[in-house]
């Protein structure tokens, strides 16, 4: 199994699985409209792996899930492509026992894929970065909020289709 999770991939999608995520966001942004936002990840821990703790990105991932009642522990990423394979074996293990899925920003898509691999929980390759396709699909769902709003429910319905 797969559990690298990027709309990167989109073209091996449906377009209803598209249409899926979008209506999954659409109906998290009511519900946030309506001050209501579920607290559907209550107690489910994820990881975010960057080095701007400060940054934008950061940010929305943080909010993002913690709206959806996720606790968020920021992990510093030390590993790099050329650490040994057993470190990032055995870091990709205690990874996926402590979370139940990681955010990367800024690191190297070859070294997300490999710790995905031994992991266990879904990874996620930037999906709260503002050059990543979320952004694209937050365009689509339109209505009056921001398109930062929007990205916000479009990373929250990915989060929720992954580990809820």
């Amino acid at each position: 199994m797969d559990s690298i999770h990027t709309l990167g991939d989109s073209e091996h999608m449906a377009a209803c699985d598209l249409d899926a995520l979008l209506a999954h966001a659409m109906a998290l942004r009511c519900a946030a409209e309506a001050g209501a936002p579920p607290s559907l990840l209550r107690g489910r821990n994820l990881g975010l792996m960057c080095a701007a703790q400060d940054g934008a990105d950061a940010a929305l991932f943080r909010r993002a899930a913690t709206e959806l009642g996720a606790k968020v522990a920021q992990i510093e990423p030390r590993l790099t492509l050329w650490s040994p394979r057993i470190e990032m074996r055995q870091t990709a293990r205690v990874l996926g026992r402590l979370y139940d899925a990681i955010e990367c920003q800024g690191i190297a898509p070859a070294l997300v894929r490999q710790l995905s691999e031994e992991a266990g929980v879904p990874f996620f390759d930037g999906i709260a970065a503002g050059g990543h396709e979320t952004a694209v699909l937050a365009e689509r769902l339109g209505g009056t909020a921001s398109i930062q709003d929007n990205r916000r429910f479009v990373v929250q319905a990915i989060l929720l289709e992954a580990i809820a």
